[in-house]
């Protein structure tokens, strides 16, 4: 299986997706800063996401891409089409149906989301109005993440992959050319939401038309193939959207601080970018071919590649992991700190990014194991391993929410993504279906020694290198992108001379690429 192939084709088109959106956060913040608007339309965007989230690396990864790769598998290409024609009407009447709920019950779905808010009746009421505006953004995009789950069974993962360009382009369009004014600003951005989605679905609908993908609507009955869909993804996309889930109980928390919203959403979307590049692209990469190898029978070769992905993942996480937690702040003014995102802004977001940065490798783990359970379509297990790790995140958020604040939120959400993980990994191992042997282990610890040295480096050079850069304009800007640079040479280096990574794999993996 052409893993790393297919994970570089997902993680680059990822990477720039997350570019593109570091220039939309970039921008935003300069606007909108830590003030009203941007809380408001944060937890305006975040419901509509939270659905993205779930569908497009949850309910259809972990259900419908199996389910519709096993019948292209054995019962061929028409009774694939069949079935996709049969969940794709019923899922496209029950997003409808979930859009006209949700549209008049937003006052109160957003009371449960952000009761913070209640205190300020015109905050509260801008909210609700962005929140209806983005609504048809969930219909959209689930169906995006249909289609890319059909794209992704034939191991046609680029076109997918690239759709989430769409939204940051049509967002960056609208903050160029948008006034200053944080209301106005807002607003266009909530209505740029749906409409970056319904470009996004047109897009994918276009791929697999030209893949020859027979679709078309049909009167929504609940099958035996859609039932099992419905089995399977209803608690697949529980346990694929733990991170989300966990995200959104920390801005229910943090509705009650001024500004928390704003200060944990930008930390969120630093932290973002290794977890979208690796994270997803591994689970997106890993799960249709994974399938197919249980399927096939080769439990062998199954173990071997869920090994072969906790490694990769280890390389392209450990790095950035460390080097947002030893130096969060410097990360922090480097991306946002300009317009009237002000320096206590930056301090407070660097204390939320450090605490999520310790709990960057396990949301990333989670995406490698998952697939261990999916492609063998059982959902429920990792389901019940994320409520537990909900009762972590919800407790321990509470208790440290009012002690300590909203950097509590941060540290209660990265511990229940280690719950979360290595519940995953030691389920797996329990069941024989995953076996670290000694080289894998031998090679994770090389490669956490190799981060740990970078991580020193960055510490003694971040500051000599800012005033190197003192008089250049966008000066922390620069800093931040060549201390990342200087980063990611200085990690390789010490990957190869702890032997952590070899020449050798590194050349023969780009030749299977």
């Amino acid at each position: 299986m052409k893993l790393f192939k297919n994970s570089m084709v997902v993680g680059g088109l990822t990477m720039i997706s997350r570019l593109a959106g570091f220039v939309r956060e970039m921008l935003m913040a300069a606007v909108l800063g830590s003030g009203p608007m941007a809380s408001a339309f944060v937890v305006a965007f975040r419901f509509p996401n939270l659905f993205r989230r779930w569908f497009a690396e949850g309910a259809f990864n972990s259900a419908f891409v199996p389910l519709y790769a096993g019948k292209l598998e054995v019962e061929g290409q028409n009774a694939a089409d069949e079935f996709a024609r049969e969940a794709y009407s019923v899922l496209l009447t029950s997003l409808l149906i979930l859009m006209l709920v949700s549209e008049l019950a937003m006052p109160w779905i957003m009371k449960a989301m952000a009761p913070g808010f209640l205190a300020d009746p015109d905050l509260f009421a801008k909210t609700v109005l962005f929140a209806q505006i983005t609504m048809p953004y969930i219909v959209f995009m689930s169906l995006t993440a249909m289609l890319s789950g059909i794209l992704n069974a034939h191991m046609r993962f680029a076109v997918a992959a690239s759709t989430p360009i769409i939204l940051n382009v049509v967002l960056v369009s609208i903050l160029l050319n948008t006034p200053a004014e944080p209301a106005s600003a807002a607003l266009r951005l909530s209505i740029g939401v749906s409409l970056s989605g319904a470009l996004q679905v047109f897009l994918v609908a276009l791929a697999c038309r030209r893949l020859g993908i027979k679709l078309g609507l049909k009167k929504p009955r609940l099958t035996p193939g859609v039932r099992r869909l419905i089995a399977l993804g209803v608690p697949g996309a529980i346990a694929a959207g733990v991170v989300q889930i966990n995200l959104v109980v920390g801005q229910i928390f943090a509705s009650f601080q001024e500004g928390a919203v704003a200060w944990l959403y930008y930390a969120d979307r630093l932290y973002q970018l290794p977890l979208g590049v690796v994270g997803i692209a591994m689970g997106v990469a890993l799960l249709p071919g994974l399938a197919r190898q249980v399927r096939g029978g080769d439990e062998k070769g199954a173990a071997r590649t869920l090994n072969e992905a906790l490694v990769l993942s280890a390389a392209l996480t450990l790095p950035a992991a460390i080097a947002l937690g030893v130096l969060p702040t410097y990360f922090i003014e480097g991306v946002f700190l300009r317009g009237a995102f002000t320096p206590h802004d930056a301090q407070a977001t660097g204390q939320a990014l450090m605490a999520y940065a310790f709990g960057l490798p396990s949301f990333i783990l989670s995406k490698v194991f998952a697939p261990g359970y999916f492609a063998r379509e059982d959902t429920k297990t990792p389901m019940q391993f994320a409520a537990l790790s909900m009762v972590v995140n919800v407790t321990l958020g509470a208790m440290l929410f009012f002690t300590i604040g909203f950097v509590g939120l941060a540290i209660a959400t990265s511990i229940a993504g280690w719950v979360n993980a290595l519940a995953l990994g030691s389920g797996l191992w329990r069941q024989g279906l995953f076996i670290p042997d000694r080289r894998v282990i031998s090679r994770l610890a090389r490669l956490l020694g190799a981060a740990v040295l970078m991580g020193v480096a960055l510490v003694f050079m971040a500051e000599p290198l800012r005033a190197a850069l003192i008089e250049v304009p966008a000066h922390p800007l620069l800093s931040a992108i060549a201390l990342a640079l200087i980063g990611v040479l200085v990690f390789a280096m010490a990957a190869l001379l702890t032997r952590a990574v070899r020449l050798r794999e590194i050349k023969s993996l780009l030749r299977r690429s």
